[in-house]
């Protein structure tokens, strides 16, 4: 994964530089684009952080851009700079998902705090990303009967009733529940299902 950063993608010099100036003065790192095109060429999905995207931009506008980036789904958060007469537009952006959106002239304030804002949610997201692909990575090491083993387990069922359930050993049961915890990396039947609550899997 890359840096988190503010990508910021405005085609007027002056408030890519005020920007800039600003996010810097924050301790917070950016990189800016000229144009959606030219951020469009360079974007990859292991950029984090968030986007600041000014709305109305000569050739490719931010609408565009945005639509774009939803296509390649993009997860970064994006950020609306617009103009007054802009309004309309960015609040049908927000319904397509887009973050927020910010009226020029800004606060400076403001914009910082829906920055960082927006940056945070991202990390959070991404390290929920890097939790459940590891999950993902275990249960893949799990033997088909070791899965079902597992989903008794996750049931409540007793070594007992596994072994009826399934007509194997209790002695069985112990190896595949010993062999499913070392793989999964957990202790107890409790600490599997708290890995387990919040694993969606194939996102």
């Amino acid at each position: 994964m890359t840096e988190a950063m503010v990508h910021l993608i405005d085609d007027d010099e002056a408030i890519r530089d005020a920007l800039g100036w600003l996010f810097k003065s924050r301790s917070i790192a950016t990189g800016q684009w000229a144009s959606a095109e030219d951020f469009l060429a360079d974007y990859n999905n292991h950029m984090s952080g968030c986007i600041v995207l000014d709305i109305r931009m000569e050739g490719m506008n931010g609408l565009t851009c945005f639509e774009q980036l939803r296509s390649r789904e993009c997860s970064m958060p994006v950020i609306f700079l617009t103009g007054h007469g802009d309004v309309p537009m960015a609040v049908a952006a927000l319904r397509q998902g887009a973050y927020h959106f910010i009226e020029k002239p800004f606060n400076d304030n403001e914009l910082v705090d829906v920055v960082i804002g927006a940056m945070d949610m991202h990390a959070r997201h991404r390290a929920s990303q890097a939790l459940e692909a590891g999950v993902q990575a275990r249960l893949e090491t799990l033997t088909p009967r070791e899965r079902e083993v597992m989903d008794l387990i996750l049931e409540g069922r007793l070594n007992k009733q596994i072994a009826d359930d399934l007509d194997i050993s209790m002695r069985t049961v112990e190896v595949h529940r010993a062999r499913i915890f070392d793989k999964m990396g957990v202790r107890s039947a409790v600490d599997l299902s708290q890995l387990l609550a919040h694993y969606k899997p194939g996102q």
